[in-house]
Order: C-alpha cells, then sequence, then structure tokens
C-alpha cells in the first residue's frame, strides 16, 4: 500500500487538521479520566446512604418512640405484692379452707433455699448475675438457631429473667413479635436499674406458673412433692426448675419420662455452672421422679357450710380482690369436732323422719347390662362407670343389686370417689341387705338385678344397710351463748347437692319459739310470771285461733302457758303489752328485721333465719345483752396486721372503763306510748308505713388495747346494747327451764345433767318444726322441714322432731364443760310456788308477790278482742287469706318485681281444722 506523500497545497492541509480534530473528539484518545467516574458512582451512592441512613434513624426513632411512650411504669415492683391466698383457720388453728384466684404461697428471697434459685438460673438464665437484662450473645445465638430451623416452628427464645418478670408483671402478653420482644428488653433495663438482682428473681420465682394450678415455687412444692420448699432437695429443685419451659408436657403423672430427662437436663447444667458437683449431680440424676398427691386445703370435712358463709361474709366486707388474692389470715370461732357432731347428728334425724315418713324411694337407677348370671368382671365393669350420686355420704357406696331374693349386692371397696364422676378402681366386694331394709323394700318396690343403690357397710359383719338420700332437710346452729362466736354451722343435708344455706339463707316462720320474746316484753312492763291471763275461746270475724290441744284451762299463769305453749294467752298477753312493742323489741333484739304489727305475729307468723333465732336465744342467755352470732375472730393482712375484730367486747385498762353506757330499757311497770296495735295509723293503714322504732345507742369501742406485760389491769368491756334488763331476761330463762323439764320440750332434755332452757317451735300446718335452748354458755338452735314448704306430718312438732337432735348435740357440745348455774342477777328473788297447775320455780322482781295474779288496768281477759286488739282491720276475712297476707306483711316476703328468696317460706295453706291459730302451734 502506497501512501500519496502531501502536496503542500493548503487545501490539502487543511483536510487533514480536520480529519485528525475529529478523530480527537470521538476517538478514545479524547475519552474521560477513568477515576472521574468512580468519583461519580461514590457519590451518588453515598448520597443515597445518606439518605437511607437518615430514614432509618427517622423510623428507628419513631419506632422507639412509640415503644418507649406507652411502656408501663416499673416503679410499681418496688413495693411488689404478689396475689396470695386467703386462709382460714378454725378455733383451734387448723387449717380449714384456702381461697384464691391464684394458688400461690409468697416466699421471700431470704427464705428460698440457693439449690433453688441455682436451679432455675441454670435452666433460665446462666448469665442472670452478671448482664444487665438483656443476653445479647444469647440473642445472636437464638436468631442464628431460627434461620437455620425453617418456617413454620415457633423461635427459640433468649429472654432473660429479668425480660420474664417484665412480661408477666408489666405487659401481660405473649404474642410473638418483634415489639413485644423490644418493649421486653427496655423494660428489662428499666428494672436492672431500679431493683436488685435478689429482687428480681425473687418476683420471677414467686409469679411463675408451674402447672397443676400452682403459681410460684411455694406452692409448686406443695403440689407435686406435699412439702415445704426448705426441704427440697437437688433432684426435686431441679425438677422445679424445668418447669418453666412447658408445665403441661413436662408433668411428671402424665409424662413421667418426659419429666425425668428435662429434669436431669437441669442438673446437667447446674453442674456446668458450679452450683452442684458432677457426682451430686449424677446421685440427684439416678433417684426416682415420683410426685406425693397433694390434696388442697378446705373446706375440711364438715365445714363446708361454715367456710362458704364465712366466704361470703368476706367478699361483703372486702371485695372479691381482697378476698381471693390479698392473702387474708382469717381466724374463725370454728370448733371442728363439735361440727362434724352436729353434721352427723342432723344427718341422722333427718334420714330417721325419711325413713319413716317418706318410705323407699327405688334404687338409684336400673343397669341393663347387669343380671342375676353376671359374673364379677361385668358387675365391676358396669359399675366402675357410674357416677356418684350428689348427696350421697363418703361412708356409702354404690352397689349394684346381684341377687335379690337374697339382697345380694356388690360394690368397689376403697375407690377413689369423685363427685358427679365415673368411680376409679376398688376392690370388689359383696354382701346382703338387712332384713329390715329388705322388708322396707318391699313394702314400696321389690328389688331387681341390676338395680343401682347406695348401702352403708355394716363393721364386722357381711350385712349391708340400705340408704337413700332425704327429701326432708334441716339447718343447725351451735354458738357461745356470752360471746356469739358460732361453734359450729350446718346448713342442710349435704354441701355438694345444694349450696344453699339454710341456717343463714332459708327464711321460715318460727312458731311457738317466737313466744319467749312476747313474754320478755311483759317482763320488762312489770307483769309477774305467776301474772294470770283467760285462757279461754276467742274469735274475730272468720279468724278463730285456738290452743295446740284444742282445750280450754279459763285463768292460767303466764309461767304455765309458756310452759305448755298456749296460744290463747299469748295473745291476749301481746294484746295487752302492745303488739309494737313485742314488734320492737323482736327488732332490737335481733330476731327479725321488721315485723308486721297484728297479733298473729306473737304466735310466730314471722319470718327468720337459725342463725339469728340462735342470736335472739344469746341475748335471753346474756343477761338481755344483745348478741349478734360472728363467725370471725379476726382478719389480718398478708403482713400479719389484724385490720378487723368483732365490735362490742374488748379488754381495755381498768382507767379506760367506763361503765355500761348501752342502752337501758324501760323501767318495769313504765308505761309505754304505744298501743297494742297501730297508736297513730288510722282504721285501715298498711302496717309497712307504721313508724320504725328508733335504735338504740351503741358505745363506741375503746381504743386503749391492753397488750401482755403492761402494768395496767386489763378488764372487759362490754359496749353491746342492752335490749332487756338482766332481771327480765333471767326470769323467762327460769320460765324456759320448765319448759324442758317438765312441758312441751322434755324430750330435749333427756339425760342431760347441766341447767338448760329452751323453747318448742312448730309453725302452721307443720310445716317448721324447730327447738331452740341454750345453757349459762351454749345456745343451739335446730329447725328441721322442705326446702318448698309443706307439711312435715300431723302432730310433727318440733319437740317431737327438732328436740332428740337439739339434745344430741347439746350432750356433745357440753361434754367436758363445767356444769354452770344461771345466775341470778341481783333484784330478783326466786321462790317455789304452786302456779295451779303444779309447783314451779320463779324469779321475781322487788314488788312482786309469788303466785298472785294483780288486776291489770286491761289484761285483754275482761272483754271480747276489738279489732284494735288484733289487728284484724289490716288482715284480710279468711283464715287462709290472712296467711298469706301476714306472710307477705313480714320480713324477707319480695317486693313487687323482686324475686323471692330462696327457700323462703311461702304462706301456708288454711289449717284442715280452721281453727288454729296462724303461726304458733306448740
Amino acid at each position: 500500500m502506497t501512501r500519496t506523500p502531501s502536496s503542500g497545497e493548503p487545501g490539502s492541509s487543511s483536510n487533514n487538521n480536520e480529519g485528525r480534530d475529529s478523530s480527537s473528539r470521538h476517538g478514545p484518545a479524547w475519552r474521560r479520566p477513568r477515576f472521574r467516574q468512580w468519583r461519580g458512582l461514590l457519590g451518588t451512592v453515598a448520597a443515597l446512604a445518606l439518605v437511607g441512613t437518615t430514614g432509618a434513624v427517622v423510623l428507628i426513632w419513631t419506632q422507639y418512640e412509640g415503644i418507649v411512650a406507652d411502656l408501663p411504669t416499673v416503679e410499681g415492683l418496688r413495693t411488689y405484692q404478689p396475689p396470695v391466698m386467703s386462709r382460714l383457720y378454725a378455733s383451734d388453728d387448723r387449717l380449714i379452707a384456702e381461697l384464691a384466684d391464684e394458688r400461690r404461697v409468697f416466699v421471700p428471697s431470704s427464705a428460698i433455699p440457693d439449690r433453688v434459685k441455682n436451679a432455675f438460673i441454670a435452666a433460665e438464665d446462666q448469665k442472670f448475675w452478671s448482664h444487665k437484662g438483656v443476653d445479647p450473645m444469647a440473642i445472636a445465638r437464638a436468631g442464628l438457631t431460627d434461620l437455620t430451623r425453617g418456617k413454620g416452628r415457633r423461635p427459640i427464645g433468649a429472654s432473660t429473667i429479668t425480660q420474664q418478670v417484665a412480661r408477666v408483671m408489666l405487659l401481660g402478653s405473649n404474642a410473638v413479635s418483634m415489639k413485644r420482644k423490644a418493649k421486653e428488653a427496655f423494660l428489662a433495663m428499666r428494672i436492672e436499674q431500679v431493683l436488685p438482682k435478689e429482687k428480681i428473681l425473687e418476683i420471677y420465682l414467686n409469679e411463675i406458673y408451674l402447672g397443676s394450678g400452682a403459681y410460684g415455687i411455694g406452692a409448686a412444692a406443695q403440689t407435686y412433692f406435699n412439702k415445704p420448699l426448705d426441704q427440697l432437695d437437688d433432684a426435686e429443685a431441679a425438677f422445679l426448675g424445668a418447669l418453666p419451659k412447658s408445665p403441661t408436657n413436662y408433668n411428671p403423672v402424665r409424662f413421667p419420662e418426659a419429666a425425668r430427662g428435662r429434669r436431669n437436663w437441669v442438673l446437667e447444667r447446674m453442674a456446668e455452672t458450679g452450683a452442684l458437683t458432677h457426682e451430686a449431680a449424677r446421685a440427684a440424676e439416678a433417684e426416682p421422679l415420683i410426685p406425693h398427691t397433694f390434696v388442697r386445703p378446705g373446706p375440711a370435712p364438715g365445714s363446708e357450710w361454715f367456710a362458704e358463709e364465712v366466704r361470703r361474709q368476706l367478699l361483703e366486707k372486702y371485695g372479691q380482690d381482697m378476698t381471693m388474692q390479698g392473702g387474708l389470715d382469717v381466724h374463725t370461732s370454728l370448733d371442728p369436732s363439735l361440727q362434724l357432731t352436729a353434721q352427723t347428728v342432723l344427718r341422722q334425724g333427718l334420714m330417721a323422719y325419711d325413713r319413716a315418713h317418706g318410705g323407699w324411694r327405688g334404687p338409684v337407677k336400673h343397669l341393663q347390662t347387669v343380671s342375676a348370671s353376671s359374673s364379677q368382671e361385668e358387675w365391676v365393669a358396669a359399675l366402675n362407670a357410674e357416677a356418684v350420686p350428689l348427696g350421697m355420704l363418703d361412708q356409702w357406696r354404690l352397689a349394684v343389686v346381684l341377687d335379690p331374693a337374697h339382697g345380694r349386692v356388690g360394690w368397689l371397696e376403697g375407690a377413689v370417689v369423685r363427685r358427679v364422676a365415673a368411680m376409679q378402681g376398688g376392690t370388689p366386694q359383696t354382701g346382703e341387705i338387712q332384713d329390715r331394709d329388705l322388708a322396707w323394700t318391699r313394702r314400696f318396690r321389690l328389688l331387681k338385678a341390676g338395680d343401682l343403690v347406695m348401702v352403708e357397710p355394716q363393721a364386722g359383719s357381711s350385712r349391708v344397710a340400705l340408704m337413700q338420700v332425704p327429701h326432708v332437710e334441716g339447718a343447725v346452729v351451735t354458738l357461745n351463748a356470752r360471746t356469739g362466736r358460732v361453734l359450729a354451722l350446718v346448713g342442710g343435708w349435704s354441701f355438694q347437692t345444694s349450696q344453699f344455706d339454710r341456717a343463714t339463707q332459708a327464711l321460715r316462720q318460727p312458731g311457738s319459739s317466737f313466744k319467749p320474746f312476747v313474754y320478755l316484753q311483759a317482763m320488762e312492763q312489770g307483769i309477774s310470771p305467776s301474772q294470770s291471763f283467760d285462757d279461754s275461746p276467742v274469735s274475730y270475724g272468720t279468724w278463730h285461733p285456738n290452743n295446740y290441744e284444742k282445750d280450754f284451762w279459763g285463768p292460767t299463769s303466764l309461767h304455765d302457758a309458756l310452759r305448755e305453749s298456749r296460744n290463747l294467752v299469748t295473745i291476749r298477753l301481746a294484746a295487752h303489752i302492745g303488739i309494737k312493742n313485742v314488734a320492737d323489741l323482736a327488732t332490737r333484739i335481733g330476731l327479725v328485721d321488721s315485723m308486721p304489727h297484728v297479733l298473729p305475729a306473737a304466735l310466730g307468723a314471722v319470718e327468720t333465719t337459725v342463725l339469728k333465732e340462735a342470736g335472739a336465744y344469746a341475748s335471753l342467755a346474756a343477761g338481755g345483752r344483745k348478741v349478734t352470732p360472728t363467725l370471725i375472730d379476726d382478719v389480718q393482712d398478708r403482713e400479719g396486721h389484724v385490720i378487723w375484730r368483732p365490735e362490742g367486747i374488748s379488754l381495755v385498762s381498768a382507767s379506760a372503763q367506763t361503765g355500761d353506757a348501752a342502752a337501758t330499757p324501760p323501767a318495769p311497770g313504765q308505761p309505754s306510748d304505744a298501743d297494742a296495735i297501730f297508736p297513730d295509723a288510722p282504721k285501715g293503714q298498711d302496717a309497712a308505713k307504721a313508724p320504725a322504732p328508733a335504735a338504740a345507742p351503741v358505745q363506741d369501742n375503746a381504743v386503749k388495747i391492753i397488750m401482755p406485760g403492761q402494768d395496767e389491769i386489763p378488764e372487759v368491756q362490754d359496749n353491746r346494747p342492752r335490749v332487756a334488763s338482766e332481771q327480765s331476761a333471767f326470769q323467762i330463762t327460769t320460765m324456759l327451764q320448765d319448759v324442758i323439764r317438765r312441758g312441751t320440750g322434755m324430750q330435749a332434755g333427756k339425760g342431760i345433767e347441766n341447767p338448760v332452757a329452751g323453747k318448742t317451735g312448730t309453725s302452721q300446718n307443720f310445716n317448721d318444726a324447730w327447738f331452740a335452748g341454750y345453757s349459762p354458755d351454749l345456745v343451739t338452735v335446730v329447725w328441721i322441714g322442705f326446702d318448698t314448704p309443706e307439711s312435715l306430718g300431723k302432730n310433727e312438732t318440733g319437740g317431737a322432731i327438732a328436740g332428740p337432735i337439739w339434745n344430741k348435740v347439746m350432750k356433745t357440745a357440753l361434754e367436758g364443760r363445767p356444769k354452770l348455774d344461771f345466775a341470778a342477777p341481783e333484784g330478783v328473788t326466786l321462790v317455789r310456788y304452786d302456779t295451779g297447775r303444779g309447783v314451779a320455780i320463779d324469779a321475781f322482781k322487788p314488788g312482786q308477790i309469788p303466785g298472785v295474779s294483780v288486776s291489770l288496768a286491761d289484761n285483754g281477759a275482761s272483754h271480747e278482742l276489738t279489732a284494735a286488739d288484733t289487728g284484724a282491720e289490716n288482715m284480710p276475712d279468711s283464715e287462709s287469706d290472712m296467711a298469706a297476707g301476714a306472710g307477705q306483711s313480714g320480713p324477707g316476703a319480695a317486693s313487687p318485681g323482686q324475686a323471692a328468696t330462696p327457700g323462703a317460706a311461702k304462706a301456708p295453706p288454711a289449717a284442715s281444722g280452721g281453727d288454729i291459730g296462724m303461726g304458733g302451734l306448740y
């Protein structure tokens, strides 16, 4: 290739230069330097990074501010008080019940054994003592593990003990989210700044849930090993430390191998941290994991009614949270031995009545799979599948009839009885029903093979007694006559069957057991026990009251009338002293909340409870002081400070004793401003509109309490109001002693050598049977009846049904007690005299002449009773209507729109003869 030389012409030269310029602008020789390109790229990246970082910082700061803004304060943890169960104790300091939403026993850090602390730290947070609330290494390790485990599995936790405290105590959430974990971490760091490590660990160990209803290590030690925390060994402490991960999956009863493996893992970790030597860890791993059955206390056998009433009172006084989570120590007046006796005696009385009146009602159920030819394996399998009937007593057995002709039955002995659940296990046993029980069934319904019945094995015999749950109910209350402390309270046949307490909740008519308070008001007005009133027929319109015996004695002393429960004398006495005065006294003494101002109420046509009547009779025994029944001696908070005790009686220094400032009743014989019925009301005015009686003044409790070791001499100060004079109360007590010696209460006093006084009570149509009586230091009241009021049967009086039960309870209660006499107060004279119907002993006040009946201004016997005397203007025309009307006027009657109280006495139907006085009978 040849190159053409330059011609030297300008044109030629110019063309060449232009070519070179063009090449320099567009060819490689004219490209920009490489470092300039990188500088631009880095500038762009830096700008983007700055913007991104700024945005991220703003975003993170915004999130941080949002998280921190709604974080709860940690200051409350300084005064941490966990929800702790309340405990009820009997009078002998025996634990009878626990009240708790969460079963927790608080254990302070100083009382927690080191082995227990080390077990939880080894399992949950090995760096607890060194970190500041969070463990970054644990978080990183958990994060890497979660990344390699794949999706769909719960992330591995890395929470420290402090973080768990933050979650449980402050957040209250287990939601799996980054936001919640961030809150945990921030709170944990704050907690570490506020609380020492020991306090954090104390909160954690007392708050954590460890399965089987146990909150905290104290309750868990009881639940799994039935021992206190300080008695746990290394293996047991390690097992508790194994539970936080999953209390359900490591339950030693359901999953023993998994629980043992997890426990051994904790022991190995304890050895790694130096909490145990390797030799000690291996020795602990070799121990078997054997949980011990723990039965949660309460209520103690027989104390269900008492404990439930205490719980109701605590809820009313302190509310749900304080009662169930406040850690209260409640010391009660319950006498466990007497409580069991009262329950047993009442049940025996109810069964005796049921057998005599109800007849055999047939088997519980018939098992089609069991016949006379069934093998033992077959009837045992069928029996195992059956639930225990409600109301069946612990000493009874659920049995199946195998041979009806000979009464052979089979049952399981030693079975674990669970209410409304199948029986579990037990050894098969067979026996024969007693001949008298077989005869009992033949009169009503023959047994068949496969019938399911309740029996009670007889000691030392192959025979069994045939049993059935009675339909009739009852209640018993025994209390201290001087203080009102309730020693025993039984509210019915079975607490499992019905928790309705017939001792405190059922409003029933007391019948003639109300009469002593009519006579007490007469004694207050200066009337003598030997004063006579006419026992003769009386009627007003269609109301024809009569005596139980339907005979008439003519002029009769009050002593004889009360002893024999004469209705007509009581009506005339109430008319003379004024029914309003009687109503005021009954209200002040606590027997009723209100009372209709009509004469039938004097015969017991009012409504009250067994507990209220016991308090009223205690007021008689206490010399006229108002006795308020109490079940609680004192309430202590979790720190042991007494926050409540009953008012009325206190121990004070002699200098603080100011004497009796209680209300003083009117002097004997002092005229009352109340007429017999309605002093100020126009004819026809409703009893409910009558002015209420003024409340008796009550002296404030003394505040100077004497403590042991002080020099001043303590004295008992009784601040309770006086509802009657001591002399009047003693006069009634003397008269009621004769009721038991030779009156309507003779059956109740059989075999009792201690001085006792009491009164029978039977309401209209024999619906309610009562016996109320007392010794100088004890009061017992018994009631028998049906929940839905119906007749107990003709001539089934309080003396016949309730009296024998009262007798057995009082014999047990008085056993071992000193034989005390009723102390005669100053100002009365005991005189033996002839009442005209026998020799009696009565107490007389100054000016009263024994055996003499003075002429009263108007004793109600000098003329036929008028509407003003009977209160008939406030009553319906017929006797049956009158019964309904009086019942509605009485306490506890449902107002319009208000539901009736369960178990409250309903209006009884008219008496068959139409001539028995409404209310009291005998």
